[in-house]
């Protein structure tokens, strides 16, 4: 995509969204050369091993970005999958945090019809939509309620924001951005990659 690995479009867009200062990146201990390699000549960025599962690397990051940004007050937990994520929608997150949130997501309206099945495949009905949101990333933290829900974790979640509600803390939401999507299958890169098309260049996306 323009010669910019997910990785890097990811990194960028944080730190030209002008409300980051450092990114802490997690990687795969066998990827760790390769993934240091492709921000080396980003001094705001820096690469540790991350761990078994994601709550574990977000756990190491954490840490990472404590001890080189120990002013920090605000904490963004961002996946490389979502390297589209305008930096109006960063800006929003972290503009709630600094407002006093505890936690905040980008959402979007589920737009499908979601149905209840059984074990054997079996519609038990149909879900109300209405209440229902996607959730995108970053999501934003203020830092001392993070490392609580971490510190508190009893396994893994599939969110930071599912740690915070397990000890209580409000998480809040903004509006997400359709070009925030999660690029997991060649479908959603050949979508990625026509939205980066048809952006003019300079364009944030």
């Amino acid at each position: 995509m323009r010669g910019e690995s997910l990785l890097s479009r990811a990194v960028r867009g944080l730190l030209d969204s002008g409300v980051v200062g450092h990114v802490v990146i997690a990687s795969p201990e066998d990827e760790l050369a390769a993934v240091r390699a492709e921000i080396t000549s980003v001094d705001a960025a820096e690469v540790v091993v991350g761990g078994a599962d994601r709550t574990e690397s977000v756990r190491r990051a954490l840490l990472q970005a404590e001890r080189s940004a120990p002013d920090a007050r605000t904490a963004l937990v961002h996946d490389a999958a979502r390297a589209f994520t305008p930096a109006s929608v960063i800006r929003e997150v972290v503009g709630a945090v600094e407002s006093g949130a505890d936690a905040v997501v980008p959402v979007l309206p589920v737009s499908d019809t979601i149905k209840s099945v059984d074990p054997s495949g079996r519609v038990e009905r149909t879900v109300d939509r209405s209440p229902l949101r996607a959730v995108q990333t970053p999501q934003g933290f203020a830092l001392d309620v993070l490392r609580e829900a971490h510190e508190a974790a009893g396994g893994a979640a599939t969110d930071d924001a599912g740690l915070v509600e397990r000890i209580g803390r409000t998480v809040t939401t903004v509006e997400g951005h359709p070009r925030a999507l999660k690029i997991t299958t060649a479908f959603d890169l050949a979508i990625a990659e026509s939205v980066l098309a048809a952006a003019p260049v300079g364009d944030p996306a």
